[in-house]
């Protein structure tokens, strides 16, 4: 990438049948910027087949759009309701297929894997993970559904990890941010990392509104 070249945007799927979270961000990793956020939804009363030729087109439709530079998808674990899994195994296979035919790298994390990146901790919970993607793209609130956050979570998690697996675990914006304000929590006595992101974004918009 050149010194004027934008950097590059990494699209994020969480997949799904029934919702399908999608989620654009752009690099670099230490200021990562919203380039988009969607849920994809498929009618459940169609054949199964024609759902997945929806999904197709419609991320297909949206590759062509942000034009990224790679594709990463959580990877999907199988667990004991398989009902529930196999619709999403064929949702994944529809995204790395649109992904292949487009050319691109396509990377999958773990659900694990995204929480360790995105929050310091592995065994996070979705409010945690949600919370922390709005921090870090310095968003107001999460996007929802819970979907297209996880999508936005899977994109900063290839973000973190495209320099390489020891550059993600030393210092990702998650965990900058995370310690930084856990720290000035801790000082202040402030009650937890939350109220110290939240005091900053408040004391941001201040600043935006009286300039």
């Amino acid at each position: 990438m050149s010194a004027g070249s934008p950097a590059p945007v990494v699209l994020g799927i969480d997949p799904g049948l029934t919702r399908c979270g999608v989620g654009a961000v752009r690099g670099p990793v230490s200021r990562p910027r919203l380039v988009h956020a969607a849920c994809l939804r498929t009618p459940t009363d169609l054949p199964v087949e024609q759902r997945l030729l929806r999904l197709h087109g419609a991320l297909d439709a949206l590759v062509t759009e942000l034009a990224p530079a790679a594709v990463a998808v959580e990877r999907v674990l199988f667990s004991g309701n398989v009902r529930t899994a196999m619709p999403t195994g064929q949702a994944a296979g529809v995204a790395l297929l649109v992904a292949a035919a487009h050319g691109l790298p396509v990377v999958a994390y773990s659900p694990n894997e995204v929480k360790q990146t995105v929050t310091g901790d592995g065994r996070a919970d979705k409010d945690a993970v949600a919370r922390l993607v709005a921090a870090q793209l310095t968003l107001d609130a999460p996007p929802r559904p819970v979907d297209v956050t996880d999508a936005l979570a899977v994109a900063l998690t290839h973000l973190a990890h495209r320099r390489g697996p020891a550059a993600a675990a030393i210092a990702t914006p998650a965990r900058v941010a995370l310690a930084d304000a856990a720290a000035d929590a801790t000082r202040a006595g402030r009650g937890g990392w939350e109220a110290v992101v939240a005091a900053r974004a408040g004391r941001a918009r201040g600043a935006g509104d009286a300039a």
